[in-house]
């Protein structure tokens, strides 16, 4: 049997050069990258695909051709869709080592730069608003599959990613393993799910607690409920008529605004009036994820989380709203900012700490790190000073994952 591999084509010179005649466990692994490998029921590798340190990084796991092929083929849709997932980049078959002994099937997926998995934010020195925001971020997670008619049938902490998103997290799904895809789902499909997702986070962070890791504040149970909690309150928002008084003349806009404000845009909606209750039904049809992101996106260019989106757009928006009138059109405002305030700002970052946080994430914390020198100071300090001071006091103590790490 002669090696086989299939995937993207711009990348099949670089994974057919990995070594792929020696099994997983013998792969030389940098230790820089072991840690951002999570747990996994399959030997996993995180591999650049070259010696150069900025090249390309794969994750790389060995299973069965079966599971291989459709997990590539299932993250494949799930990217067509835009979903919070990791990129497929081949399906390795046909392996066998220099004895000519048969390996096991390998799919390569493109590591999610700027990511960690749960096992090393919860170890660290977190804060119970970091793991309120990371619950929030998994069941957003779950929201956002099950709204595109994927039953995932394994969501977990472990099979998931975050990366920072402002002031809270972003979550992506990494195994898709155990998913399907349907025209809509069932109630009852969605309640498995949650079903499984509930026992899943439990278990795991009831592990962490066991191995003497876990932030002392959590309580694995009601860490799990709270994921289920913040994921029926989403559902419920996105889905569920509301019933709104029909002698307010900004009652849809406001309901529009509460959707977008959850970061969807309202693509379709019903609404009726019923004459005898005097009582006005706003009933999402058909919403999608990442309003704050597509907006940045149209108006600057920017590939953005969806909370450090909505934070640029808001210090877009005091921006504009200082410039002169009358106004140019708002497209012709957008760039200015971007190439008076945002790029000057990232690129004050010299090159020996490039890298170490992800830029929109830096803008943010910036303006994070100016609201609290004003705060000290009773006066407003400036962007520039602010940016100043972040890179010379925090930034040096920041690696690219986002997570802080002690001098």
């Amino acid at each position: 049997m002669s090696l086989q591999i299939t995937g993207l084509g711009d990348e099949i010179a670089a994974v057919s050069g990995l070594p792929w005649d020696q099994s997983l466990e013998q792969w030389p692994e940098d230790p820089s990258l072991a840690e951002k490998r999570g747990i996994s029921r399959h030997i996993v590798r995180l591999v650049r695909a070259t010696d150069a340190p900025d090249s390309e990084i794969y994750a790389v796991k060995e299973t069965v051709s079966e599971f291989a092929n459709r997990e590539y083929q299932l993250l494949r849709q799930l990217r067509g869709l835009n979903a919070p997932s990791v990129e497929p980049i081949a399906v390795i078959e046909g392996r066998t080592n220099t004895e000519g002994e048969e390996l096991p099937c390998a799919l390569a997926t493109r590591f999610l730069p700027y990511s960690l998995p749960y096992r090393v934010l919860l170890s660290g020195e977190v804060t119970s608003h970091d793991v309120l925001t990371m619950a929030n971020a998994l069941a957003l997670l779950l929201v956002r599959m099950h709204l595109l008619g994927f039953w995932w049938g394994d969501c977990s902490l472990s099979n998931t990613l975050f990366r920072r998103d402002a002031e809270g997290f972003a979550a992506y799904l990494v195994d898709a393993e155990t998913g399907e895809f349907h025209k809509t789902l069932s109630d009852g499909q969605r309640e498995h799910d949650l079903e499984i997702a509930h026992f899943n986070v439990a278990a795991e962070l009831e592990d962490l607690a066991i191995s003497g890791v876990l932030f002392a504040g959590m309580d694995p149970i009601r860490a799990s409920d709270g994921v289920i909690k913040r994921y029926r309150r989403l559902w419920a928002a996105l889905k569920d008529p509301q019933i709104l008084d029909p002698k307010d003349r900004h009652a849809i806009e406001g309901a529009m605004r509460g959707l977008q404000d959850l970061g969807f845009a309202v693509e379709e909606v019903s609404v009726s009036i019923d004459g005898e209750n005097q009582a006005l039904s706003f009933q999402p049809k058909l919403v999608a994820a990442g309003y704050h992101t597509l907006r940045l996106h149209d108006l600057t260019g920017l590939e953005t989380e969806e909370l450090q989106a909505k934070r640029l757009l808001a210090s877009f928006d005091r921006y504009r709203a200082r410039e002169e009138k009358p106004r140019a059109p708002i497209e012709a405002s957008a760039m200015r900012w971007l190439t008076e305030v945002f790029e000057p700002t990232v690129g004050l970052v010299p090159n020996e700490l490039q890298g170490r946080v992800e830029p929109a994430q830096l803008f943010h914390e910036v303006l994070e790190h100016r609201w609290y020198l004003s705060e000290k100071a009773g006066h407003d300090v400036g962007l520039v000073f602010a940016a100043h001071s972040y890179i010379r006091d925090v930034l040096p103590f920041r690696r690219d994952s986002g997570v802080e790490i002690k001098a």
